[in-house]
């Protein structure tokens, strides 16, 4: 367990220190939170098309599909998760906050009984969780004790710890597992092993699903801590080192891209240009207009020339063009191997 715990720590390591040295890490603060949303809600089936996802991340009230919504609610309720951590640790009143944005209302502690984890068809139950409001209080204070006072436990096992204890709490009637996976990222941020909230672990959770739900029971049934504690270990190690791949990747396409911009922006802002293609891979040319400071029929000749070279591609939604970044899209969204990535295949 040390041994994975130490390659753990050294991949999130990797990770901060290539999100300190991208030029612009809000290409990935923007994105990786929505892979992340869509990753965890597909776990609780709840599913969305990363094209939505994109397309409504900066005008959430346009999107009329309730997965989409319920979604990007995740997105927001962890940015909102983030920045409470500025003025106040991780708390019990920091779950409540969480799932009431998750769930987009007021989520209480559950105080219902008949609640249970299992086929919904047969209602045989796998796991009953606890019961009364009060019993439920008082575990999330444990949970909570044991987040800040787990002394001599590195952070990666704490948070593989409370992220069981959390989910056998289950303390709402809906969006303990969207809420717990939420916390996890937030309690590795408090605890400074990572700076921003970047990590993409429902991706590796959605690719073992079945597993995570048979270590989580085994851990209640069996007490077999030492195999889930591992398999989160591994989950936090894979991720990391995806998302380094991901972020070297996208420099080079940023580099390319900028070639390209250079050619249809003679004396413009080309930064400016840049950063808005990739901090939104769906742009609109309101979104150019306000990022570098030109005229409508500018902004537009601008995208028109990106789309006709082939770096953008484009779809009318509406009244209104949305401009597309495919090939940072499917750099985001591809499936990769550890074993290396192939070269984005590129205008």
């Amino acid at each position: 367990m040390l041994k994975s715990a130490i390659e753990a720590r050294a991949a999130l390591a990797a990770l901060d220190q290539a999100m300190r040295r991208i030029p612009n890490p809000h290409v990935l603060i923007n994105a990786i939170p929505l892979l992340e949303a869509q990753a965890s809600s597909e776990i609780e089936n709840i599913v969305t098309t990363t094209d939505d996802l994109f397309r409504f991340a900066g005008d959430e009230s346009a999107a009329s599909d309730p997965a989409t919504k319920e979604t990007l609610q995740y997105r927001a309720a962890l940015f909102a998760g983030f920045a409470g951590l500025a003025t106040r640790p991780l708390s019990v009143s920091s779950a409540i906050d969480v799932c009431s944005i998750v769930k987009h209302r007021e989520m209480p502690i559950r105080s219902r009984s008949g609640t249970f984890i299992g086929n919904p068809v047969t209602q045989k139950a796998v796991y009953t969780p606890p019961v009364g409001e009060a019993v439920i209080r008082d575990k999330l204070t444990n949970w909570q004790e044991f987040i800040h006072d787990a002394r001599g436990l590195d952070p990666l096992v704490v948070m593989a710890i409370a992220h069981y204890q959390f989910e056998a709490i289950h303390p709402f009637d809906d969006g303990n597992g969207r809420t717990g996976r939420i916390l996890n990222i937030l309690l590795l941020v408090e605890a400074g092993i990572i700076q921003q909230p970047v990590l993409y672990l429902s991706r590796f959770i959605i690719e073992h699903k079945d597993e995570y739900y048979d270590r989580l029971l085994a851990v209640t049934k069996d007490g077999e801590w030492e195999e889930w504690i591992l398999f989160l270990l591994e989950g936090l190690r894979a991720t990391a080192v995806w998302t380094v791949r991901k972020i070297d990747a996208i420099h080079h396409l940023q580099e390319r891209a900028r070639e390209a911009i250079r050619s249809v922006t003679p004396g413009g802002p080309n930064a400016d240009l840049l950063a808005v293609l990739f901090e939104q891979p769906y742009c609109r040319i309101a979104n150019v207009m306000g990022a570098c400071g030109v005229s409508r029929p500018t902004a537009t000749g601008w995208l028109n020339s990106l789309v006709a070279n082939g770096v953008l591609s484009d779809v009318k939604v509406g009244r209104e063009r949305l401009f597309i970044n495919v090939a940072l899209v499917t750099l985001l969204t591809r499936a990769e191997s550890e074993g290396g990535e192939a070269e984005p295949t590129l205008f």
